[in-house]
C-alpha cells in the first residue's frame, strides 16, 4: 500500500466513518501531532475523533503525495457554525500514520477573484515533471516571497494566466500586484522566514512556510499548480501561530 493510499484508507475511516477504533488500524504508537485541535498521540486523536458531532463531514478536494508525505486540501463541515477549508499533511512510516501537520480556516463565500478557495483543476497529471516542478515552486517561494525579488516575478508565473483562488487577491499578475501595493499602502508586510516543506507530485506543489502577516507570527500554507514550466494557479490558508497548542511540538 502506497502512502497516498495509507493516508485517504485512514483518513476515511476516522473522519469519514468517524471511527476512533481507525486509531487501532492506522495510527503509530509514536504518533506527534502538530495541530491545534488535538492533543499528542494516538489518544489524542482518538478523542478528537470521539467528539465529532453527528453532522461533522469533510468534503476532499485534492491529494499530493510526495514520498512519505501526502498533503489533503479539503473541506470540513462541523468543527464549528461554518466550514473550514484545510490543508492537512501526514508522514506515513511503516504503513502508519506517523505525523500530523495542518492549517484551517474558515470558507468565505465572496472573494476578490470571484473563485472559491477551492475549486479549480483536482487531477494530478505530468508526473515526469514533478522535479522541476518542485525546484520552480521551490525558487518562487525562496527568491521571491521569501527574498523580496519581485523583479524575478515572470520567472516564475505565468503571465498569461494566473488563477487565484486567495481570498483577498484578484488573478492574473495585475491582481497580485494591487494586492500588495494595498498592503504597502496600509504599512502591512508579508513576510517568509522560513520555509519548512515543499510537498511535490506532478503538476501540484504545497510549500509551509513560517513568517508574519504584519505584526503576527503567521503560517503560510500555499498550493500551486504549475503548467508548462509556470505557476498558473494558486491556493492559500495562512492561520496565526498559535502558543497555546495542546502539545509541545509546534506547529511545523
Amino acid at each position: 500500500m502506497t502512502a497516498k493510499e495509507t493516508v485517504l484508507s485512514a483518513a476515511g475511516q476516522l473522519f469519514g466513518d468517524k471511527d476512533p477504533s481507525a486509531v487501532d488500524r492506522w495510527v503509530a504508537p509514536t504518533y506527534k501531532q502538530h495541530s491545534s485541535l488535538a492533543p499528542d498521540g494516538p489518544e489524542g486523536l482518538r478523542g478528537l475523533v470521539a467528539s465529532l458531532p453527528d453532522g461533522f463531514s469533510y468534503d476532499l478536494h485534492r491529494v499530493i503525495a510526495d514520498g512519505d508525505l501526502v498533503a489533503l486540501h479539503g473541506t470540513y463541515h462541523g468543527f464549528g457554525p461554518d466550514p473550514l477549508v484545510a490543508f492537512d499533511i501526514f508522514r506515513v512510516e511503516d504503513g502508519k500514520l506517523a505525523e500530523h501537520w495542518d492549517a484551517l480556516t474558515p470558507v468565505v463565500e465572496k472573494t476578490v477573484s470571484g473563485r472559491s478557495q477551492t475549486d479549480g483543476p483536482i487531477e494530478v497529471t505530468g508526473l515526469d515533471r514533478t522535479d522541476a516542478n518542485r525546484a520552480l515552486v521551490k525558487g518562487f517561494v525562496e527568491n521571491v516571497l521569501k527574498g523580496g525579488d519581485v523583479s524575478s516575478l515572470t520567472d516564475y508565473l505565468s503571465a498569461e494566466s494566473y488563477a487565484q483562488h486567495n481570498v483577498g487577491i484578484g488573478d492574473n499578475l495585475d491582481g497580485l500586484g494591487a494586492a500588495l501595493t494595498a498592503l504597502a499602502e496600509q504599512g502591512v508586510t508579508m513576510v517568509y522566514h522560513t520555509v519548512h516543506k515543499v510537498i511535490a507530485e506532478g503538476n501540484f506543489v504545497v510549500t509551509v512556510s513560517e513568517g508574519s502577516f504584519g505584526p503576527t507570527p503567521t503560517a503560510f500554507y500555499d498550493l500551486f499548480r504549475v503548467e508548462n514550466g509556470k505557476i498558473v494557479e494558486h491556493w492559500d490558508i495562512t492561520p496565526e501561530i498559535k502558543t497555546d497548542l495542546p502539545h509541545d511540538n509546534g506547529l511545523f
